[in-house]
């Protein structure tokens, strides 16, 4: 079995970071990100500048990445969507939740606008770009910061509602990272009751350190999408507390030894989020990733 990586390290990895990070050096990070064997990279957010300004050199990075990759880009709205498609993005990500809360405090819309909006993205994006790729990320999938637990039954309707929109893919998020194996189980078999396999990614963080437990629970019932960030980097910024993302170190390392195959090259990727863990000042913190540069020492 081959399972699918997608890399979120240069969007969601970065978004909420504010030491600057120079263009030249997300472009060396995403091309060592593709050199270790990750090919389905989001690159960067269309977002608007002031909300997110790590992300304001998005027009002036899409030109400059290495060939090869299945690069996307995370598309808020009709404004983004311009911005994106005059640099030629060919697969977009758009975004909401399952949480009303959530969605305010973020785009500040309601899940019901935010798909009025997503519509009106979707006809543009489409007749612009035949045969570009759309995902749709569900957030808070199992448990909203503002709201507490959220019934399986809205993540099911909003799934229903962004497929029927035309996305290719949606990627369930356990955005907070409190999510349990028996919670992943019981959302994915409704989910599975509902859709192909195909159509699912699954998008966790580690604040419980469960994500691993997560991924697997989610393999068992064949789910072979999976959302990840090289070192763990990225967080959050609407929900406290939310630790990084999985690390696509982990997450490589374990699903090679359970025989599975990823075409990643673990020694590469630990060295790939080097130069920009060393920019922001942080440490090596992924257990796959400080295990493997321990063994190359």
């Amino acid at each position: 079995m081959n399972v699918r990586i997608v890399e979120v390290g240069p969007r969601d990895g970065l978004q909420n970071e504010r030491t600057p990070i120079p263009t030249e050096a997300k472009v060396a990070f995403i091309a060592a990100l593709l050199n270790a064997g990750l090919k389905e990279i989001e690159a960067t957010s269309f977002v608007s500048p002031k909300w997110v300004p790590q992300l304001a050199d998005a027009a002036e990075l899409w030109p400059l990445l290495p060939p090869g990759g299945l690069y996307s880009a995370l598309v808020p709205n009709g404004k983004g969507l311009d911005r994106a498609i005059s640099v030629g993005v060919s697969r977009i990500a758009l975004f909401t939740a399952a949480s009303d809360a959530f969605t305010q405090k973020n785009i500040n819309m309601s899940i019901t606008e935010s798909l009025g909006a997503f519509r009106e993205v979707m006809e543009t994006f489409r007749s612009s770009t035949p045969g570009g790729f759309v995902r749709g990320y569900v957030s808070t999938a199992f448990q909203c910061p503002y709201a507490g637990i959220v019934e399986p039954s809205e993540v099911i309707r909003v799934s229903s509602k962004l497929l029927a929109l035309g996305v290719d893919e949606i990627s369930i998020g356990d955005t907070i990272g409190a999510a349990s194996p028996r919670e992943v189980r019981d959302l994915t078999r409704l989910l599975l009751e509902e859709f192909p396999a195909e159509k699912i990614a699954m998008h966790f963080h580690d604040t419980h350190g469960t994500a691993i437990a997560n991924v697997d629970a989610a393999l068992e019932l064949g789910i072979t999408a999976f959302d990840s960030s090289a070192a763990g980097l990225g967080g959050c910024p609407y929900a406290p507390g939310a630790a990084g993302n999985l690390a696509t170190d982990d997450l490589v390392y374990f699903l090679e030894r359970q025989g599975l195959k990823t075409g990643v090259d673990q020694a590469k990727l630990a060295q790939a989020s080097l130069p920009i863990l060393k920019s922001l000042g942080r440490p090596v913190q992924a257990k796959a990733q400080l295990a493997e540069l321990a063994s190359g020492e």
